[in-house]
């Protein structure tokens, strides 16, 4: 399993190139970032911003949806209820390490940072299933902070 690396710093996010070709993540980071940051397609039930437009993956098909619904949170007020209902949506785009096998449990927190943005910490501890091991190896090498089972990423 590899992705091309998604770079996070305080100024966005980015591409990064070695050797006249992108860098890949080998690890797990890109793909939650993926998870938590690709547009879900909005349920019917779900209040849109902006009328008509659901939004929603391209590759998305009726039994398998890619991606969060955080973007129905873009113009909400900072409130409990934001905050809950952002753990909820990172939750969702999350499942698929649990149903793969991939994590044993996933955990979301959320909070208003300083400037009041939305931070969404994750940590996954690491599943014990004999097919994802290179995979958790593969983290653990990269240098990406475990504690433990546990790898735990902040984001903003």
């Amino acid at each position: 399993m590899a992705d091309v690396l998604i770079n996070v710093t305080e100024s966005g996010a980015d591409l990064l190139a070695a050797s006249g070709d992108l860098q890949l993540d080998l690890g797990l980071e890109t793909a939650v970032l993926s998870s938590l940051y690709t547009d879900r397609r909005a349920l019917d039930s779900d209040e849109i911003p902006v009328l008509g437009d659901p939004r929603g993956y391209w590759g998305d098909t009726p039994t398998d949806r890619w991606g969060s619904r955080l973007w129905l949170l873009d113009r909400s007020k900072r409130i409990q209820d934001t905050l809950t209902l952002a753990q909820q949506y990172a939750q969702e785009a999350l499942a698929w390490l649990l149903s793969d096998g991939i994590a044993a449990m996933v955990s979301v927190g959320a909070e208003w940072g300083p400037s009041g943005e939305l931070q969404i910490s994750v940590t996954i501890t690491r599943s014990t299933t004999p097919r994802w091991r290179t995979l958790w190896e593969t983290v653990e090498q990269s240098g990406v902070q475990l504690d433990g089972s546990h790898l735990r990423i902040m984001y903003r």
